[in-house]
């Protein structure tokens, strides 16, 4: 017998662990089948305007840009717009997500749209939030062909569009927003919570944008 296993024959001990094992299999099934739910913020407590407005405020305190739209439909005008005012190519790459290939992009001809993941040489990045937090002005991003985790990291400016509708008032209720999407055992691989673009203080604690992804990050409110 091994030290580990002198040490775990112990803990079991202790614990009375053989005898209880089934009574304890229940009460952690029981948990996760009826999970708490934590403590909300009151600043998350929110009518739905007011969320919003409380996340576009968050998204300036970090450093972000950010732009409401009325619909759909305009978010193609909106992106070529933020590359035109920062004197950015007009492409960019994103995913094979539904929502953004069925906008009208058609209207702006001028555009170079690449699909697929990045490679690292992509200057801007589009992608489509799960959700948003106003409580942090935080993004939800699930990964997937749709939406490719190295489009939010690799693009020195990531374009993010989300729904007005979808911006919850905190972290607890976003989260249960993926699991009602995905149910029980089908999450999806990587879920990213971004807040404003890449920075790092760790060299002289001077704030460098940029650090560790893009240095930009843009956010297409519609609705």
């Amino acid at each position: 017998m091994s030290a580990r296993e002198t040490i775990l024959r112990k803990v079991r001990a202790s614990l009375d662990a053989e005898r209880n094992a089934e009574q304890r299999a229940e009460t952690v099934a029981e948990r996760l089948a009826r999970a708490p739910r934590g403590l909300i913020p009151a600043r998350g407590k929110l009518p739905q305007e007011e969320r919003i407005a409380l996340f576009c405020a968050h998204l300036t305190k970090l450093a972000a840009t950010w732009r409401r739209v009325g619909s759909a439909d305009e978010v193609p005008e909106a992106v070529a717009t933020y590359l035109r005012e920062r004197n950015l190519p007009a492409s960019f790459r994103m995913g094979s997500d539904k929502r953004l290939a069925d906008l009208p992009w058609s209207g702006q001809r001028s555009l170079e749209i690449r699909t697929g993941p990045s490679d690292g040489t992509d200057e801007v990045g589009l992608s489509h939030a799960n959700s948003g937090i106003a409580e942090t002005g935080t993004l939800v991003m699930l990964s997937g062909a749709g939406n490719p985790t190295t489009i939010n990291f690799l693009p020195e400016h990531h374009i993010v569009v989300v729904e007005a509708g979808r911006i919850d008032g905190d972290l607890e209720t976003a989260v249960g927003r993926v699991r009602r999407r995905f149910g029980r055992g089908g999450m999806p691989r990587t879920v990213n919570f971004i807040s404003g673009p890449s920075r790092s203080g760790d060299i002289e604690q001077k704030i460098i944008l940029g650090a560790h992804g893009p240095r930009a990050l843009h956010v297409i409110v519609v609705g």
